[in-house]
């Protein structure tokens, strides 16, 4: 069986690094490839640019992905991954700290799966982290590729 992925598209280097101590401290111990624009996490998912060698089959388990990213945002990512038949069925869980309404509504119009505000308090982080590991890498059953 391959290791799950987590495909993390961030670009707060303070917040990568909070997400990757709370998947560590809750246990979490899967593979993290963060992204840290929308154009990487593009290119790392269809294998473009620098990624074009990379193994395209070898899939995210689970994305979090922030709206509020540079080169490409979050949300034409999301596009992106819903509108391509190898990935329209990928989880992706929106983990942003946008309180427009806005956004929550059109990330749940473009298929995320589930949209989470960033707490600011490390701890509470870490309880949502370790919640979100838990249910996406064991009790999520993910539809065949």
């Amino acid at each position: 069986m391959k290791e799950k992925i987590i495909l993390l598209v961030e670009d707060s280097p303070d917040d990568a690094e909070l997400t990757e101590m709370a998947l560590k401290q809750q246990g979490i111990a899967n593979e993290l490839v963060v992204a840290r624009d929308g154009q990487e996490a593009i290119d790392w998912l269809f294998g473009e640019g620098r990624y074009a060698e990379r193994d395209t089959d070898e899939a995210p388990t689970v994305i979090l992905l922030d709206l509020r990213l540079p080169r490409i945002d979050g949300i034409d990512v999301l596009q992106r991954i819903r509108g391509d038949e190898r990935t329209k069925r990928l989880p992706v869980v929106v983990l942003t700290s946008s309180k427009e309404e806005k956004d929550l509504i059109q990330s749940y119009e473009l298929g995320a799966n589930s949209y989470i505000q960033k707490p600011v308090d490390f701890e509470q982080f870490s309880r949502a982290v370790r919640d979100l590991g838990l249910y996406w890498l064991l009790l999520n059953e993910p539809p065949p590729r």
